[in-house]
């Protein structure tokens, strides 16, 4: 028996090592970001958040790294925001916590498939505190009532419903006009869904046919949480190189309404 336990304890060793190889971070420990990681340049900052056992849709790591890698990338060519980079020139992208001081650090924290996030009362505060000082949470990568509904449960601990109210942002929002001209709402689909479907951009049928940009605004008018709702826009990044098809039909589309947000975030 020893000896049996003693392969089955080899083998979930060697998993997590190879967890560790491939994501390049500790498995069940990721490194967040640390007061000497900041250098006063853009980092794209993700938030890392437990996930609920009735959650859905994916993890904090959804689109994780090359979302982060790539817009930081192109943030930088197409703009002149000065992104910070580490030695050999990769960009200097941070993981924080959503109950983290390292908060305070990032102007705009992306947060990736929230249908599948907890929010504890610590972390609410938190957040709370953050988005209250000027920072702005942007969600996406979510779809259908189910996950909408779970991330309203644990968003509300965060902004009361009764103070804080969800509203669609108007296409002659200053957000859709930041850099560049988006005149619709882009639904993007994950690029495996877009392949296998023959082209559908809805991942659930009927119950995600419509994309949606809503937001939450403090009292001055300033977006403090902006959500994605039924569009994976960070696939768009991600996925840039993966597929001609993919590209053409995303990309720019994608990139247009991300740095417009990322702007719109580091401005206001």
């Amino acid at each position: 028996m020893w000896r049996f336990t003693g392969v089955v304890a080899l083998a979930i060793i060697a998993i997590a090592a190879a967890a560790e190889a491939q994501f390049g971070r500790r498995f069940f420990s990721p490194p967040v970001a640390t007061e000497k990681d900041f250098d006063g340049r853009f980092h794209y900052c993700r938030l890392v958040y437990r996930g609920a056992m009735n959650g859905n849709g994916g993890s904090w790591r959804t689109d994780y790294p090359n979302a982060d890698i790539n817009m930081s990338i192109r943030l930088s060519e197409l703009t002149k925001v000065l992104v910070s980079r580490e030695g050999g020139g990769t960009p200097n992208h941070l993981l924080v916590r959503a109950g983290g001081d390292e908060l305070f650090q990032c102007p705009l924290v992306i947060m990736s498939a929230p249908g599948s996030a907890v929010i504890d009362e610590m972390e609410a505060a938190k957040m709370r505190e953050y988005l209250l000082k000027g920072g702005m949470l942007w969600t996406d990568d979510s779809w259908g009532s189910y996950q909408w509904a779970h991330w309203m449960n644990e968003l509300r601990k965060v902004l009361p419903a009764a103070e804080y109210p969800i509203f669609d942002v108007p296409l002659d929002h200053a957000l859709f006009k930041a850099q560049f001209e988006v005149t619709e709402i882009p639904q993007i689909p994950n690029i495996g869904f877009f392949l296998r479907s023959g082209g559908r951009t809805s991942e659930q049928g009927a119950d995600s046919a419509t994309p949606y940009v809503r937001a939450i605004a403090d009292r001055s008018g300033r977006l403090m949480v902006l959500m994605t709702h039924n569009t994976d826009i960070q696939d768009a990044w991600e996925r840039e190189g993966e597929d001609p098809s993919y590209f053409y039909a995303f990309s720019p589309r994608g990139y247009a309404f991300g740095i417009n947000a990322i702007l719109y975030g580091l401005t206001h």
